[in-house]
């Protein structure tokens, strides 16, 4: 098993920066595939980036691409989300979540089998 808890959201200005940060507990991090999810209020939970194991390959959706950029440190057990020029659309609650398998519609929620409790993100225009 494994446990996750984001860090590093925040109140920024439209045009902004922040760097979400995702810690996760256990000796086999490496082992998981990893991706991030954001949910607004009154919205379904949507998919936002994901980075395999080895983090060689990286997945992100049309709304964010050239914005936000994932990376992770085995070494640390963490994986980032980056995100610039950020948008007030942007705002909601940030979740990371991790799955020992890949799986070819990564996008979906169903197919991640650990959630962290998510950091706020707001983006004021």
């Amino acid at each position: 098993q494994v446990q996750l808890v984001e860090s590093g959201g925040g109140l920024v200005q439209a045009g902004g920066s922040l760097r979400l940060s995702c810690a996760a507990s256990g000796r086999t991090f490496g082992n998981y595939f990893m991706g991030w999810f954001r949910q607004a209020p009154g919205k379904e939970r949507e998919f936002v980036a994901a980075i395999t194991w080895s983090g060689s390959t990286t997945y992100y959706a049309d709304s964010v691409k050239g914005r936000f950029t994932v990376s992770r440190d085995n070494s640390k057990n963490t994986v980032y989300l980056r995100m610039n020029s950020l948008k007030p659309e942007d705002t909601a609650h940030y979740y990371c979540a991790a799955n020992q398998v890949y799986s070819s519609d990564y996008w979906r929620t169903k197919n991640y089998n650990y959630w962290g409790q998510g950091t706020q993100v707001t983006v004021s225009s």
